[in-house]
């Protein structure tokens, strides 16, 4: 069969390197794809948001399954284009990606079905969203409500830098129309992990848990990135909490969309927040997490195809999943200024030596081939990934890739897998 995979990060290299070992597979495609996917996948250049362009694609080369990796083509709509043709795609409907789309509702769906999370309040006006602040206190959470990248939300810890917030947001406009509304909500406390699940519509199914790392330097300082790595499991996720994510979060997200006409298909992200056994939801997204997608994949066996057919077919409860006991670590390696501005066109070296090691995957995200050589192309380049008997060794293994691999200017965390380690 031939496959799409739409996007061009670490996520979609992760995706084509797993569709890649499925026996089904005869030819995949990557849209817009980067430096990796090309040694696995034929790149098309079409951006992941032209979403004419991609259905028309698909089309005219009889695809069989595209896969949707980034959120923006889903909120787009791609998943109702491509239906419209008669073409087999794999994420949820633009409706139902307003789970991740708009902030504001995916909290008001989370009060309908009873899905925990935090109390907020939702804005159209500076003045009413300030006076809110004010009243409430912090540290509180300003967040655009629209796409920002993963970069849209403030952690104020004080009232003055919400406030600046609400300012950057809704007047400078620094998010676009994603800030033309905005979400206050209580601030929550604790760890925070990520949970995934397959959904064909009517039910679900979990996939072993991770945790990202968001901001940009070591100890969670600096300002919020994309991600700068993740790992897997995530041992703040107990078993018992396991099983109160898919009852408590999962469920109740899947079965109150489809009663109200959403049925979701596709990957179901729930961002949760843990404190003393507790869990409540942060956020939703509607697709695989970046960077969290690939030491998951990795620890993922068997064929990807048949879980992916099956959401789309609405027949996930014939379908298991078996999964590596082994823990993944992958360190992200950005360029110089990311999350700001920062330079392209930079030679990475060591790619070779990087991905010789034991148990290492080197995934691409904003790299090019430019004149025969890998370049940099974007904020997060590299996602160096690594399989270990425990987590400690899997960091072992990522952090001495990592040190074979580089570009100058290049910076990475140091800390990726620690809380995993102090949980031992």
């Amino acid at each position: 069969m031939k496959i799409l995979v739409v996007g061009g990060g670490g996520r979609e290299h992760a995706l084509v390197w797993k569709l890649a070992q499925s026996p089904r597979v005869d030819k995949i495609y990557a849209a817009p794809g980067n430096a990796g996917t090309a040694s696995l996948a034929e790149n098309v250049a079409i951006d992941a948001e032209a979403v004419e362009q991609l259905a028309a694609f698909a089309a005219a080369n009889a695809i069989d399954l595209t896969v949707v990796g980034p959120e923006a083509p889903l909120v787009l709509g791609i998943v109702d284009r491509f239906r419209e043709r008669g073409l087999r795609v794999f994420g949820p409907s633009g409706q139902a990606a307003q789970l991740e789309g708009s902030k504001y509702f995916s909290k008001a769906a989370m009060d309908r079905f009873g899905v925990p999370t935090a109390a907020y309040g939702e804005f159209t006006d500076a003045a009413s969203a300030k006076a809110y602040i004010r009243a409430q206190g912090a540290p509180i959470v300003v967040k655009a409500d629209g796409l920002a990248a993963g970069k849209g939300v403030t952690v104020a810890r004080d009232v003055e830098e919400a406030l600046a917030a609400v300012d950057a947001i809704m007047g400078e406009r620094i998010f676009g129309d994603a800030g033309a509304r905005l979400v206050v909500e209580e601030c929550l406390e604790g760890e925070e992990a990520s949970f995934l699940a397959f959904c064909d519509g009517k039910t679900f199914l979990p996939m072993v848990s991770s945790q990202d790392h968001k901001p940009a330097f070591d100890g969670d300082q600096g300002p919020n990135t994309g991600g700068m790595g993740a790992y897997s499991p995530a041992p703040v996720v107990t078993p018992e909490l396991f099983e109160e994510a898919c009852e408590t979060v999962i469920r109740p997200m899947v079965e109150g969309m489809a009663r109200e006409g959403m049925p979701y298909v596709g990957i179901l992200y729930a961002g949760l927040m843990i404190k003393d056994g507790n869990i409540k939801v942060l956020e939703f997204n509607c697709r695989f997490g970046d960077p969290e997608c690939q030491p998951i994949v990795m620890r993922m066996q068997g064929d990807l195809v048949p879980v992916l057919e099956a959401c789309i077919d609405g027949n996930l409860e014939d379908v298991t999943l078996q999964w590596d006991p082994r823990a993944t670590v992958c360190v992200v390696q950005a360029s110089e200024g990311y999350p700001g501005r920062y330079p392209k066109g930079v030679e990475i070296r060591g790619l070779e030596d990087a991905a010789a090691r034991e148990g290492v995957v080197v995934f691409h995200a904003g790299t090019q081939v430019q004149d025969g050589k890998v370049v940099t192309s974007g904020g997060r380049v590299l996602g160096v990934t690594a399989i270990g008997e425990g987590v400690g060794q899997a960091i072992e293994r990522a952090y001495q890739a990592v040190e074979l691999v580089g570009w100058p200017g290049a910076h990475y965390r140091k800390d990726i897998g620690k809380k995993a380690l102090e949980r031992r």
